[in-house]
């Protein structure tokens, strides 16, 4: 992003001017930084930071009005590019990030404008899919799991409603995208090409955020649906052994980062932060969920991992912004 941001401003340029070029070339996967802020803006929620969680939305709220927009005045106004970018798989962060900022303000207790996200988000999967799916190939990068993430972040804003405002009926059609999110998990592992786990530039990380997101989304229906019942304890098995997945692979993404060192900044670190938040809140709900209480502890350590990891893209991203000013 920053040579990016340094080719846009001549010498007598201001930095406004800068931005407003830079921002004109953003990519969709600047969608991953409403995805990674809104995920820690709910871990705040769930471990009683309220504050900081509100600060923290704020800002993803900002980025998303942000993005919103352009993502607009792109589709009205240069549809050559953005059918080119809708057929890329960063793309499915715009479902994503508007399912994550949804299911933050319901938990705030604002439903209408949750409601609204959510049938802003559904009425784009369908398209933002078949764009994504017709262009799939083998060997592909982290991003194509955001099939999955997408997919599971209408679950946990369908599930969320439903808690907020008794609607089985969301709940039961969140339970038809699970197993659907599942299969997508499925196929986008399959066509992923694991030696990007050594060379990716941040995204290999959405590996372990999809199956974050799908334990996240078990979770919620399981807060959801009759105790007891045959479905809701076939789902807590499979939530379960979701979350033991993803923690196995957080651990192996981890190892990776430690052996194979990547300290430069780039845009898809963002996508690095989204499953590390995704990851903590996904381990505090199951605890609540699944009343697996000694959960919580590793859930708040993940939580704060993840929390510093923020603070780091935020420098990364930060930096060019810093170097014209100077």
């Amino acid at each position: 992003m920053s040579e990016e941001l340094d080719a846009t401003a001549g010498p007598g340029e201001s930095r406004g001017a800068a931005f407003g070029a830079w921002w004109r070339k953003v990519p969709p996967a600047e969608g991953a930084v409403v995805m990674a802020t809104g995920i820690i803006s709910v871990g705040l929620h769930l471990t009683g930071h309220e504050t900081l969680s509100r600060v923290a939305l704020a800002l993803a709220g900002v980025v998303w009005l942000l993005l919103a927009v352009d993502f607009a005045v792109r589709l009205l106004g240069d549809r050559t590019r953005w059918t080119a970018e809708a057929g890329t798989p960063p793309a499915l962060t715009a479902v994503a990030a508007t399912t994550v900022l949804g299911t933050r303000l319901s938990l705030l207790g604002w439903q209408v404008p949750a409601v609204v996200l959510l049938v802003l988000s559904a009425a784009v999967w369908p398209a933002l899919m078949l764009a994504v799916t017709r262009h799939w190939g083998r060997r592909m990068p982290g991003a194509v799991f955001l099939v999955c993430v997408a997919t599971q972040g209408l679950v946990v804003l369908a599930a969320t409603l439903a808690a907020a405002d008794s609607v089985q009926w969301l709940a039961r059609v969140g339970a038809i995208f699970f197993c659907l999110g599942l299969v997508l998990y499925v196929d986008a592992f399959v066509r992923f090409d694991p030696r990007y786990v050594r060379t990716g530039a941040g995204d290999q990380w959405v590996a372990g955020g999809a199956l974050a997101i799908s334990a996240l989304a078990g979770a919620k229906l399981l807060a959801v649906l009759q105790t007891g019942s045959a479905v809701h304890e076939v789902l807590r098995g499979a939530t379960l052994v979701v979350l033991a997945l993803d923690l196995t692979a957080y651990g192996v993404l981890l190892w990776s980062e430690l052996r194979w060192p990547r300290p430069h900044y780039d845009i898809r670190r963002w996508a690095t932060v989204f499953p590390m938040g995704m990851t903590s809140v996904a381990t505090l709900s199951v605890a609540s969920a699944a009343h697996i209480s000694w959960l919580e502890g590793p859930g708040r350590v993940l939580l704060w991992v993840a929390v510093a990891a923020w603070v780091a893209a935020c420098a990364g991203a930060a930096e060019p912004l810093y170097r014209q000013r100077r």
